[in-house]
């Protein structure tokens, strides 16, 4: 068979697209599990289940009928990941942690699973790719010494659930799941039906256990999970690890969630003792020399219940060639092109011949259109040379008349700003009126023009 790597349809041949989904250059070759046929991947293959809690009873239940269960949620004893599993893991859950090769997704689980087997209940670390030797060697530089910490190196998937049956875990890392195969397929680990069909198994055990499973997931060379598609529609959550190759900072968000909000970010920086959690991501994101310099502005952002500052850079320069560059850097190109025209039309700034670059500083990815103001700021005070007064942050979504519009959650912004100790900020006046911050200059405009008059820019 020929099964795509996207949505697990199966054809008898292969062809550059997919007939289910439409993906280009998915299609990858599978022995037929029944010996012969063709269909959808994995139908009626051996040992497959087609439920995956095995925890239905006989009949339906009124809603009010369904039981809680005893432990609702354990912490991880790292504030940053219980931030962005909404509060913690939860039993029976299944979350997927995702991230490029050396960013750390192995350190922190390993941490994870230290700190779980300190209360009353062990952990199982099943490592495929590692011996235990090699877990043990970074185990003791990160200096994990929990006597309750159990290491499997094993692949074949019902051993491996034969020993979190019986050892009853507080949690069960899988390292990973592209490794890990099943008998009931006699295609190789890692290929689309061996992770679905172990995904499955795996769910099936955290639901009938109530003990949660965190599963290691490899990525695509385009930064995406590898395997097939269905793997992150089956788990609880999703998350990302994400992080600069010379920085040692990292960062972790969370796409989707069952369990809590859907857009939290956690902060981690790497040492030697491992992943430490920095609760203060503010201090990442801004350069904090106090130093004035043209094209800088600062923005107050937002990251699911998180407020914290981040400092975007604008460079505008003469171009050398015909047609100017725009380059961007965690910062939405669509939307930094739209700043540019309405700065170009609504306020005169001559952009059209001129090479344009923005970075969001530290790594950051700003996506909200309450960046806008920074964005807009940075560039202006770049292109005319004058740097924006110290001890201002930012907020505001810019419109294509030039106008303002206020973002969510903005006392909160301005709270966090006040509290590092900016003293004057420049927000929307639509939604603003009776805003008051302790320790913090209020300062409204209703358009782009007359934000950027207020700054001298």
């Amino acid at each position: 068979m020929h099964v795509c790597g996207e949505c697990g349809e199966a054809s008898a041949k292969w062809q550059g697209r997919c007939p289910g989904c439409g993906a280009w250059g998915s299609l990858q070759e599978e022995p037929d599990p029944r010996g012969g046929g063709w269909g959808r991947a994995g139908a009626g293959a051996p040992g497959r289940r087609t439920g995956a809690s095995g925890t239905t009873p006989d009949g339906p239940l009124r809603l009010g009928e369904v039981e809680a269960p005893a432990a609702g949620r354990c912490s991880t004893g790292l504030v940053e990941l219980d931030r962005v599993l909404g509060g913690g893991l939860v039993a029976g859950g299944v979350v997927l942690v995702g991230g490029d090769p050396g960013i750390g997704k192995s350190t922190l689980l390993l941490q994870v699973a230290d700190r779980l087997s300190r209360g009353g209940r062990p952990s199982l670390y099943v490592t495929g790719e590692e011996s235990a030797y090699q877990v043990r060697l970074r185990a003791e530089r990160l200096g994990v010494e929990a006597p309750d910490l159990y290491l499997l190196a094993e692949t074949a998937l019902e051993r491996i659930l034969a020993h979190a049956e019986g050892l009853a875990p507080s949690v069960l890392v899988v390292d990973s799941i592209q490794m890990v195969g099943t008998s009931g397929l006699p295609s190789a680990p890692g290929t689309v039906g061996q992770v679905r069909e172990c995904a499955a198994l795996l769910v099936g055990f955290a639901k009938r256990t109530g003990v949660p499973v965190v599963l290691i997931g490899h990525v695509t060379k385009d930064g995406s999970i590898a395997g097939p598609r269905v793997l992150e529609h089956v788990v609880d959550c999703v998350l990302y690890f994400e992080g600069e190759r010379y920085s040692a900072y990292r960062l972790l968000r969370t796409v989707k969630n069952r369990f809590g909000p859907a857009t939290e970010l956690g902060v981690f920086r790497m040492a030697p003792e491992g992943l430490v959690e920095v609760p203060n991501p503010s201090e990442v994101f801004l350069t904090g020399d106090g130093t004035p310099r043209s094209g800088a502005a600062v923005a107050g952002a937002l990251e699911g219940s998180r407020a914290f500052l981040v400092e975007v850079q604008a460079l505008v320069a003469d171009s050398a060639a015909g047609s100017p560059a725009r380059r961007v850097t965690g910062v939405d190109p669509a939307r930094v092109a739209m700043v540019l025209a309405v700065l170009e039309r609504r306020v005169g700034l001559a952009l059209a011949d001129r090479e344009v670059f923005v970075n969001a500083v530290g790594g950051a990815r700003l996506t909200e259109p309450a960046a806008d103001l920074a964005i807009a700021a940075a560039v202006a005070s770049s292109h005319r040379d004058r740097p924006l007064p110290p001890g201002v942050v930012l907020v505001g979504e810019v419109g294509l008349g030039g106008e303002l519009r206020r973002g969510d959650r903005l006392e909160a912004r301005l709270v966090e700003a006040a509290r590092l100790g900016f003293a004057r900020a420049v927000v929307p006046r639509p939604g603003s009126e009776g805003l008051e911050v302790k320790g913090l200059a209020l300062e409204t405009a209703s358009g782009l023009a007359e934000a950027l008059e207020a700054l001298g820019v």
